[in-house]
C-alpha cells in the first residue's frame, strides 16, 4: 500500500509518482478499493472520456450522503455527465464570461497591494495566511456579492469540503456534510434576497441565466456557489503559494523572472505543470476499460493523478526541471475535455497580479525556515 497521506509524501509526492510511472502506471490499490493512473496519456483519457469514465460517480464519499435541503446534485458541474453537464455549463458560462473576469483586474490589483501594505513594514509575511489565502477569498466573495464579514466562514467551509476528498485516499472523515448544510442555508438566504432585489453580482446573474426553456434551479445555483467557493479559493491559494515556493527553490529562475517580467505568464504555466495545485481527480468506469495493459472493471472508482501526469517524462522533456521558458507546455493542471476548469482564466489572472505584486514589493523575499 502506498502511504499517500504521510506528511513526507504530501510534501513531495513526486518520487512516488516517478516510481509508479515506471513500474505500475495503472494500478489497483486493494485497501482503498480504487484504481490509480499516473501517466499523462492515461490521466488525460480518464479526465476527458466522459462516455467511459463518469464524473457523477467520482465525487468523494462524504458528499454522497443525504443532500442538504435545496441541494439536488452536489457539485453539479464537476459531478455530472452530458447532456445535463452541457446544459449547466452553457448557462453558467453566460454569467461567468471572459469579459466579466477581465473586468476584475483593477480590483484584484488593489486588493493585492492592500494585503501587502499590511505587512510591508514588519519585515516578514506568512505568505499563505497574509496573502495567498485572503486574496482569492475576497475576490470570490465580492464576485458572489457576499459581505466581507463572512469570509472566515467561507474559509472554514472550504477547508472541510476539500478535506473530505482525502477519504478516498486513506484520510479520515471530516465535517464535510455539516459544512455543505451550512453553506446551503447561507446561500439559500442570499438567493432569496436576490430574487426579490437583483444586484450586479454573480448570484443575480445565475438567477437570470436561461437557455430556451431551461433555467438554473436553486439546487444548481447552490452547487455552483459551493464549487466556486471551494475550487476558486483552494486552487488559487495553492497556485500562488506553489509559485513563490518554487521560485525560491530555483533562484536562477527567480532572477531570470525579475529581469524579464514578461515571462510571468509562462512562469505561471510552468508552476501549474511542475507543482499542480490540484493533484488528483476522481472518476468511475462506466464499462470495462483497458489502459496500460490493465483492465479497469466497470463500476470501479479511478483516481487520475494530475500531479504525476504533469511530470511524465514521455510528455515533457526533462520533466523534473523547472523551466519558466518551457514551450510548448501542454500541462493538464486545469483538467481536460468538457470538465476543463471554468475558473482557469480567473486563477491565472489572480496569480499573475499576485506574483507581480510580490516580485515588485518584496525584492528581498526569502524563506525563514528552509527545512519546512
Amino acid at each position: 500500500m502506498i502511504p499517500f497521506l504521510t506528511p513526507e509524501i504530501l510534501r513531495n509526492p513526486y518520487p512516488i509518482y516517478e516510481m509508479m510511472r515506471a513500474s505500475q502506471p495503472v494500478m489497483y490499490i486493494e485497501p482503498m478499493r480504487f484504481w490509480s493512473v499516473f501517466r499523462f496519456d492515461h490521466v488525460r483519457t480518464v479526465l476527458s472520456d466522459s462516455a467511459r469514465f463518469s464524473s457523477a460517480g467520482g465525487r468523494p464519499p462524504a458528499s454522497q450522503g443525504t443532500p442538504a435541503p435545496g441541494q439536488r446534485d452536489g457539485f453539479s458541474l464537476i459531478t455530472t455527465d452530458p447532456p445535463r453537464h452541457t446544459q449547466l455549463r452553457s448557462l453558467v458560462n453566460q454569467a461567468f464570461t471572459p469579459k466579466a473576469v477581465a473586468a476584475l483586474e483593477p480590483r484584484i490589483a488593489e486588493l493585492a497591494h492592500e494585503l501587502l501594505d499590511r505587512v510591508s513594514g514588519t519585515g516578514k509575511i506568512d505568505l499563505i495566511q497574509d496573502f495567498a489565502y485572503p486574496l482569492p477569498v475576497i475576490v470570490i466573495a465580492e464576485l458572489l456579492g457576499i459581505p466581507s464579514g463572512d469570509r472566515d466562514r467561507f474559509k472554514h467551509w472550504s477547508d472541510e469540503v476539500v478535506a473530505s476528498a482525502d477519504t478516498l485516499i486513506g484520510g479520515s472523515a471530516s465535517g464535510s456534510l455539516q459544512a455543505h448544510r451550512e453553506m446551503n442555508e447561507y446561500f439559500s438566504g442570499i438567493i432569496a434576497e436576490r430574487r426579490k432585489a437583483p444586484k450586479d453580482d454573480l448570484i443575480s446573474a445565475l438567477i437570470a441565466a436561461e437557455e430556451g426553456d431551461f433555467h438554473l434551479s436553486e439546487g444548481d445555483i447552490l452547487s455552483f456557489c459551493a464549487l466556486l467557493l471551494v475550487a476558486g479559493n483552494e486552487t488559487t491559494t495553492n497556485l500562488i503559494g506553489n509559485a513563490v515556493l518554487t521560485l525560491l527553490e530555483h533562484p536562477e529562475e527567480l532572477a531570470k523572472l525579475r529581469s524579464r517580467p514578461e515571462l510571468l505568464p509562462s512562469a505561471i504555466e510552468e508552476v501549474l505543470r511542475f507543482r499542480s495545485p490540484v493533484q488528483a481527480m476522481f472518476r468511475t468506469a462506466n464499462e470495462d476499460v483497458e489502459l496500460g495493459g490493465q483492465v479497469i472493471p466497470a463500476g470501479s472508482r479511478v483516481v487520475a493523478f494530475i500531479g504525476s501526469a504533469n511530470r511524465d517524462e514521455e510528455k515533457f522533456p526533462d520533466a523534473a526541471r523547472f523551466d519558466i521558458e518551457r514551450t510548448p507546455n501542454g500541462h493538464i493542471a486545469f483538467g481536460h475535455g468538457i470538465h476543463f476548469c471554468l475558473g482557469a482564466p480567473l486563477a491565472r489572472l489572480e496569480a499573475r497580479i499576485a506574483l507581480a505584486a510580490v516580485l515588485d514589493r518584496l525584492p528581498e523575499l526569502a524563506r525563514v525556515n528552509e527545512s519546512r
